[in-house]
């Protein structure tokens, strides 16, 4: 560690920030203390903020030199409806809401890279700290978008980290091409006649056409998808039925597909629709789907993956930084913006967790040693992205 280094300086700040945020949490587009904190700070340090933006979003902008480029740095607001169950002196206000992803400190940090930007502007061009809401579900980036966000606030690329518990702590991972897959989900609901137990043979049965479509559902990752091709389709719920002795008249099904290639959502859901009607024709009950695409795939440009790597190299040093790695089929809506502007999404390695304590855990506990790492890395990323002139 550096003397007199104004990072070190800086980290405790951070993280009280970061407990503040953890002990009052919202949910997505509730986030409207969350939001004001945020924005009074980033005032605090001088920044331009707008307010308001698609719901409950902030933008701080900074500025410096005369060079007109700019580059854009995001974090998320909102929390989840988590019970909290960590014991720990900052724990959740607020029943049956958590930060049990880490958005507390992601946003803690952006607002430190601010602050620290602020006080020492060693870069030409501006900065666009962009705070989201309601990144779990509901899609506040593409909100903020549909609001303007990038004619607002132009950017040439855009970049975000998330803290990754089971990549090893020290390490910062970013590759060119998927990291996050995309995400559709869909409701199948199969409806017939029903029949008492006894009388079978005067109704139908949607709960064996809903068998049937459980297990037949699963050739698309089979037989339909190249092998090598990385696919999940699941079955997450199924009801019917209250009563013992009625075979219900209907039977309803959630499920969600991941992949990482775009094309695979029209491929999901068209097969998806000629499964459930075959099976339903066999059975003699009909079937209603609605096919819901989400968010796409997290795809970092290649350009932004290689400043990213450069700025982490010199955060963490060049051997802790992860550009070959598989990428993880969970999903996040900072694909919007980087479909809508281009750049970069990386991992920030936190260490080994147990049962429970990864994230969307109730026991999560976000690690506060990675908030120097992620300063630096801010700090390199944006005076790598918009140097000064040489003098």
């Amino acid at each position: 560690m550096l003397h007199n280094d104004p990072i070190a300086a800086l980290t405790p700040e951070v993280v009280a920030w970061r407990h503040h945020i953890h002990a009052n949490p919202e949910l997505g587009f509730q986030e409207v203390e969350t939001a004001r904190f945020v924005a009074e700070k980033l005032r605090s340090f001088g920044l331009e903020v707008q307010e308001g933006i698609g719901g409950t979003g902030v933008v701080g902008t900074l500025r410096a030199g005369s060079g007109k480029r700019a580059i854009g740095l995001r974090a998320e607001l909102d929390a989840l409806p988590v019970i909290e169950r960590t014991g720990l002196p900052y724990a959740s206000k607020n029943a049956g809401v958590m930060h049990a992803c880490g958005h507390d400190g992601h946003s803690a940090m952006l607002l430190g890279a601010a602050k620290l930007l602020s006080e020492n502007p060693d870069f030409d061009g501006t900065v666009h700290f962009i705070f989201q809401p309601a990144e779990e579900n509901e899609g506040g980036s593409m909100r903020m978008i549909e609001a303007g966000l990038f004619e607002r606030f132009p950017v040439e690329a855009v970049y975000a980290v998330h803290n990754w518990p089971g990549v090893p702590f020290g390490t910062i991972a970013a590759r060119a091409g998927a990291q996050m897959a995309a995400v559709d989900n869909f409701e199948l609901r199969f409806l017939g006649l029903g029949a008492h137990v006894a009388m079978p043979h005067l109704g139908d049965d949607p709960i064996l056409a809903a068998g049937a479509f459980i297990q037949s559902v699963q050739r698309i990752v089979s037989r339909a998808v190249d092998p090598q091709t990385p696919i999940v389709v699941s079955l997450t719920q199924v009801h019917g039925g209250n009563v013992g002795n009625i075979v219900p008249k209907e039977i309803w099904l959630q499920g969600t597909c991941r992949f990482f290639d775009p094309a695979l959502s029209d491929l999901c859901e068209r097969l998806i629709g000629e499964i459930a009607d075959g099976v339903a024709a066999s059975h003699g009950v009909t079937a209603a789907l609605d096919y819901k695409r989400g968010y796409p795939p997290v795809i970092n440009t290649v350009e932004a993956a290689a400043l990213a790597a450069r700025a982490a190299g010199a955060a963490v040093g060049p051997e802790n930084v992860m550009a070959e790695f598989k990428p993880s089929l969970g999903c996040e809506d900072f694909a919007f913006m980087i479909r809508a502007a281009s750049g970069c999404y990386a991992w920030i390695g936190a260490g080994e967790v147990g049962p429970g304590e990864g994230l969307h855990g109730d026991r999560y506990i976000f690690n506060d040693a990675i908030v120097p790492h992620v300063l630096r890395y801010w700090q390199n990323l944006v005076t790598g992205a918009l140097p000064k002139a040489a003098p």
